[in-house]
């Protein structure tokens, strides 16, 4: 289901006027933006492992660092994620919007920074030192970026070869190297054997595993972590694989945000009955189990109240799943699924930075960008709806032979392919010409804020808003309630409608667009209580009964995907399933979900489905929701209820 996603985001040329208090906080901050361009690593010969290993440890570097001297103010901006469709950089994109006439950085000097070590001299007294790890235990460079993170420290992968960032700055530079994940002349501290390092605890017989539990016990349980921010990224396991999918999927310029938030990184596999290909030797299932362990200690330091918000996703295309030489049996979407089903039993919920369009730069700097309080939306009244000929005069709904339609215009739950996508969705010019229901995740205002902001300023009458899959991050709703199973914890159904409440109250959200069940189980009453409390207009759940009402809720089953990238195909399978729909008895409201497609593409595929069938008819979301919600409370058959 993740497996497709992106968004939408910007539209006009310039951003529109901040308030001045807003432009203050910008023009206050007189120091300049350090500008630094890290595109080169993109330009390797990925058959050089030498220049692999460089583009893997100047990123990796670069962005720990910008996540350091971002933390409290915006100073360093990457260059480093070109556009796959607008044919730019998407970093000069929104630089180049956000230093526009009466925008956040007008007025903000920028200046370049010309090589690595002079960013490093420059920033220098913003690090205590360098915490170097081990090349031949991968997991080393994720925990590298957890001490990163919690001891202000620069990652770097040992390499005492003449032309290596290790020699560069530890040895020529003389930087003081304040944490060993390797021991100075390259042997490998974690080895699966004995007991692991500095404990009293006996070796998973995996070295993987012991350097994440190593990093547990001396970060997460020792609280230098914040228990309510984690990221699942590739590991260095990439260096011997950097050409399985687009080269900047390393996704290091992603940590910058997570480091700056004193997040723990991992990399594991969520099966527990297979092997992952990364470490075959270790007993089966000890990625899964440490997983578990590091969620719980999570869950114990921060998670349990607010959430473990974690970005990154299932590195599927190279390992874990079947795709490909990934090494493993399961197929990625269920893969995805399970490690939903997973994080969720721990309070745990994705910001799902995808394979394809999964890198991100600069959201450290992004998260200092000021948002309003609020952003309203307007719900129809019924007056409206009769007055537009929806309603008769004793309030039933109008139906004159039509077939009600929506679209879910998805998929927008992770902050990278809203980054991306931004130029080519919502920038398309066929944007207003017909009504459509945008599905973001609210929680992506932590990354991306200058983004949801932009969208909201320059939406058009037609353009309204719901939350993504499954509200304010996606996680397994059913694996929040009791009994839940894996984790065996108490409900946290109370800490996600919390949670979400108050995401959707900021954005005027009122509806989920579309609820993911995955592995998990179904919402059950407690469930549909917590969502009546932050999405009263409706839910579509992907499993359960075909119509529903819960405490006044609309409920509406999940139907098909449409993303045929041929309007008219995809105009077919939607005027095809409309009438299989009515023949087994469904009532005349219809849900699509589509992905990552332009108004454009919309705007085609309507009017090819008006050519074949005048009376279906595509509407705006409050209508479509408020119509459906009279309909069943009219139709007590179909309410689901009891």
């Amino acid at each position: 289901m993740k497996l497709s996603k992106i968004l939408l985001v910007l539209g006009i040329t310039v951003f529109p006027a901040l308030s001045s208090a807003n432009q203050g906080m910008a023009k206050d901050s007189l120091s300049p933006i350090r500008l630094y361009d890290l595109r080169y690593t993109l330009k390797i010969d990925s058959r050089d492992i030498e220049q692999v290993r460089m583009a893997w440890d100047h990123c990796h570097a670069v962005t720990a660092l910008q996540g350091i001297v971002n933390r409290r103010q915006p100073l360093l901006y990457l260059k480093c994620v070109d556009s796959q469709h607008a044919g730019e950089n998407v970093d000069e994109y929104w630089l180049e919007k956000l230093s526009a006439p009466d925008a956040w950085l007008h007025g903000r000097k920028i200046e370049p920074v010309s090589n690595i070590v002079d960013l490093v001299r420059l920033f220098r007294s913003h690090i205590r030192g360098a915490v170097v790890y081990d090349p031949a235990v991968a997991a080393t460079s994720n925990v590298a970026s957890t001490i990163a993170a919690a001891e202000d420290l620069l990652p770097v992968r040992h390499d005492p070869s003449p032309k290596s960032l290790y020699t560069e700055l530890i040895v020529r530079m003389r930087m003081p190297v304040k944490r060993w994940l390797v021991k100075p002349d390259g042997k490998s501290i974690f080895t699966g054997k004995g007991s692991i390092p500095g404990t009293d605890m006996p070796s998973t017989g995996s070295a993987k595993c012991d350097a994440y539990l190593w990093a547990k016990a001396n970060y997460i349980d020792a609280g230098k972590c914040d228990g309510s921010y984690a990221a699942y990224y590739l590991d260095q396991y990439w260096v011997a694989r950097p050409r399985n999918t687009v080269l900047n999927h390393h996704c290091l310029t992603n940590h910058d945000f997570f480091i700056a938030k004193k997040a723990f990184f991992f990399d594991l596999h969520p099966w527990g009955d297979e092997t992952p290909v990364d470490d075959p030797v270790q007993p089966k299932g000890t990625d899964l189990d440490t997983l578990k362990s590091l969620l719980l200690s999570a869950y114990h330091q921060g998670g349990k109240d607010n959430m473990i918000h974690i970005g990154g996703f299932v590195p599927w295309a190279h390992k874990y799943t079947n795709h490909s030489d990934a090494g493993g049996s399961h197929a990625p979407v269920p893969t995805e699924w399970e490690y939903g089903k997973v994080i969720s039993a721990y309070n745990g919920f994705m910001d799902a930075d995808a394979v394809g369009y999964g890198a991100m730069a600069n959201a450290s700097f992004f998260a200092h960008f000021p948002l309003k309080e609020k952003y309203e939306q307007h719900w129809v009244t019924h007056e409206e709806l009769r007055t537009r000929g929806y309603l008769t005069g004793d309030g039933r709904v109008n139906f004159d032979g039509r077939d009600f339609l929506i679209f879910y215009v998805g998929d927008y739950d992770c902050a990278a392919w809203v980054y991306q996508r931004t130029m080519d969705i919502w920038d398309d010019p066929a944007r207003g010409s017909i009504p459509l229901m945008w599905c973001i995740s609210p929680i992506l205002d932590r990354r991306a804020p200058m983004a949801l902001d932009y969208i909201r300023r320059t939406a058009t009458p037609n353009d309204y808003f719901a939350a993504a899959d499954n509200g304010a991050g996606y996680c397994e709703p059913g694996m929040l309630q009791e009994p839940r199973g894996i984790s065996k914890l108490s409900s946290g159904l109370d800490a996600w409608q919390r949670h979400c409440k108050k995401f959707y109250d900021r954005w005027g959200l009122t509806i989920t667009g579309f609820i993911i069940y995955g592995h998990g189980p179904q919402l059950n009453q407690a469930g549909l209580d917590c969502y009546a409390a932050f999405s009263p207009n409706g839910i579509v759940p992907s499993a359960g009964p075909p119509t529903a009402i819960h405490n006044n809720m609309p409920i509406l089953r999940f139907d098909h995907d449409v993303n045929e990238g041929n309007p008219k195909a995809a105009a077919e399978h939607v005027a095809r399933r409309i009438a299989e729909r009515k023949r087994e008895g469904h009532p005349p409201f219809h849900w699509f979900r589509n992905i990552l497609k332009t108004p454009t593409w919309y705007v085609r595929t309507y009017d090819a489905i008006r050519s074949a069938d005048p009376k279906i008819e595509l509407l705006d979301a409050p209508a479509f929701f408020e119509l459906y919600r009279i309909y069943l409370r009219n139709h007590p058959d179909q309410r689901g209820e009891k």
